[in-house]
Parts: structure tokens; C-alpha cells; sequence
């Protein structure tokens, strides 16, 4: 019977599996092997160090968290339902949503430039025509927002047996709120 050959692909869905289920502690050279029944060899051809492999791995998280979030965001409640899904990810997906949280984002030196980065375009746009809003007071209730739900997420991806979607849901809207009143005496102090 041939062996059989293993691809970089094989090595980056083992690993990334290891993640996944374990997390990044989980990802060894051993245990990589393990999984896919085969010696260190074929990953050390693949993967100078496991720095490398991180970054492959870390790009498949969030190629996996876009799509999560992609496939449960509702389209007429943009701003809510990516807060929610945000959320849900964390609880399901703990350990992904920590790799993807933690990774390492290279220039940027400012909260903006990360906002930029990260936030989708046409988050802003919308969140200022559902609530009237100039764009840039949007952009900064959705900073706000986005600061607030990661916090969130990372509590609730570390708590065990975990804190109820309900109630963490319930303070996403009442930050919401009251970043959105922050914004309506910023401009009465106008």
C-alpha cells in the first residue's frame, strides 16, 4: 500500500483543527504529526518554524470568522446583528475568536488606523442613516461599539459555563445607548 501524501494543505487543516478545538497551545509539531498519522517531517518541508504555520493559521480563522459573520449578520439590522454575531462567535467558537482577537496587526499606531483596518465600510453609512446621524459621530458609536463588543467577547469566550447570551446582549444595547447619548450632548454642548 503507498503512503500516503501529505499536502500543505493536510498540515494547515490539522492545525488549524488543533486550534480550533484546543487552542494555539495545542499546535505542536508532535501533535500535528499525530493527527494526521505521520512523522514531523512533511510539516518541517512545509514550515520553517511555527511562526509560519501561526500565520497560515490565523489567516484561516479569520477567513473562518468573516464567513461566520457574513452568514449571520441581517442585512437590515447591520449594526445590531454584526454585535450579535460578534458575540455568538465568541461562545462558539472560543478559541478562534481569541486567535483572531489576539493576532498581531501590523502598522497600525492608532485606535483609528485599527478602525480602518477592521471595520467594514459600509458599517458606518448605515449605522448613520438608522440612527440620523453625520458620519463621523457613526463611525464613533461604532468604534465605541466595536471596543465594548470585543471586551464582551473575550469575557465571554473565557467564562465557563458562561454567561447568558441574553444578558450579554442585554449590555451591548445599553452601552449602545448610552454611547448614543454621549453623542446627543456632545452636540448640545455645540
Amino acid at each position: 500500500m503507498p503512503k500516503q501524501r501529505i499536502t500543505k494543505e493536510m498540515v494547515v487543516d490539522a492545525a488549524f483543527e488543533l486550534a480550533r478545538t484546543g487552542g494555539m497551545e495545542q499546535v505542536l509539531v508532535k501533535t500535528i504529526a499525530g493527527k494526521l498519522g505521520c512523522s514531523v517531517q512533511p510539516i518541517y518541508s512545509y514550515y520553517k518554524n511555527m511562526e509560519e504555520l501561526r500565520r497560515d493559521i490565523e489567516a484561516r480563522a479569520r477567513n473562518f470568522i468573516q464567513n461566520y459573520l457574513a452568514s449571520h449578520i441581517d442585512q437590515e439590522d447591520l449594526f445590531r446583528s454584526t454585535g450579535k454575531a460578534y458575540i455568538s462567535i465568541a461562545r462558539e467558537e472560543p478559541h478562534l475568536f481569541k486567535l483572531f482577537i489576539l493576532q498581531q496587526r501590523e502598522h497600525i499606531s492608532s485606535i483609528w488606523e485599527l478602525y480602518e483596518a477592521e471595520a467594514g465600510s459600509e458599517t458606518a453609512p448605515a449605522i448613520a442613516r438608522q440612527y440620523g446621524l453625520p458620519l463621523s459621530k457613526a463611525r464613533q458609536l461604532h468604534l465605541n461599539m466595536l471596543i465594548y463588543t470585543i471586551g464582551l467577547g473575550t469575557v465571554f469566550s473565557v467564562s465557563r459555563p458562561g454567561i447568558s447570551p441574553e444578558e450579554i446582549f442585554g449590555m451591548q444595547e445599553g452601552a449602545c445607548q448610552a454611547f448614543l447619548a454621549q453623542i446627543s450632548e456632545e452636540d448640545e454642548d455645540i
